[in-house]
């Protein structure tokens, strides 16, 4: 019986501002993504996510991203190695002392947003993420992108790293996500997002809105958060999992 993990951005209110997922998703997935407050979440939320988390088992991972609260993070900032090194460490430890507060264990590293497309394709900002990771905790898993820079990096300087593909997400034919200015970035429709997943779980490939197949192996699954569907696309894609004797965990 196969085994994968499916995880979700997570915790990404700040002040008056409620992000935009139900807690009730933590009852579908095995991981989770914590905003640290650079793009979102503060102190509040990120101690209320973590006891979330913890509370239904859910593996806790560290979301760092640019410091960019009003583009929710989704903007490139010109940041070099050096500074990414540095706001990854951060955001790091700012998570990671909630966690320990409450006697748990960051498990992995997420970079979000425009931060991730960027570790993505850039080698110099991959190694400079994949080394804040190391250095902050050698244990943590780096997730990021199947087949990119970062996980090229994160092997590179000796982590644990999970290649990640996307439910709710279009690919380009090179493996590459469709940028969000792109009306078809998303996949709208549920029933596409777990055929999807299914498809690259069975044949390890998955399909370009160009209409190639891209080989590619995951290890983790994304659903993003922000969508109004994400809560019906868990609860439904695990069911579905279960069917095919695919365990989520």
């Amino acid at each position: 019986m196969k085994q994968i993990d499916i995880n979700c951005d997570y915790g990404e209110s700040y002040g008056s501002f409620r992000g935009f997922v139900s807690d009730d998703i933590l009852k579908y997935i095995s991981s989770v993504n914590i905003a640290c407050g650079f793009h979102a979440g503060d102190f509040r939320t990120m101690e209320q996510s973590v006891k979330q988390a913890m509370q239904h088992n859910v593996k806790i991972g560290a979301h760092p991203g640019f410091p960019d609260l009003q583009g929710f993070g989704r903007r490139f900032m010109q940041m070099t190695p050096k500074e990414v090194y540095q706001i990854v460490v951060y955001q790091i430890g700012a998570l990671s002392a909630f966690v320990k507060a409450e006697g748990g264990r960051l498990n992995h590293v997420k970079p979000h947003g425009a931060l991730y497309n960027l570790a993505a394709k850039d080698l110099s900002i991959a190694l400079a993420i994949a080394e804040a990771v190391y250095k902050t905790d050698n244990s943590l898993t780096l997730y990021g992108l199947a087949k990119s820079e970062l996980i090229t990096a994160g092997k590179e300087v000796g982590l644990a790293v999970a290649e990640e593909a996307f439910a709710d997400r279009t690919y380009q034919a090179d493996g590459s996500l469709t940028p969000r200015t792109e009306k078809n970035a998303i996949v709208t429709s549920i029933d596409e997002a777990i055929d999807q997943v299914v498809h690259c779980i069975k044949h390890d490939e998955m399909r370009s809105v160009c209409g190639n197949t891209i080989k590619l192996a995951a290890d983790t699954y994304c659903i993003h958060g922000d969508t109004n569907t994400a809560l019906s696309l868990a609860k439904q894609l695990t069911y579905t999992l279960k069917k095919e004797n695919i365990i989520v965990g």
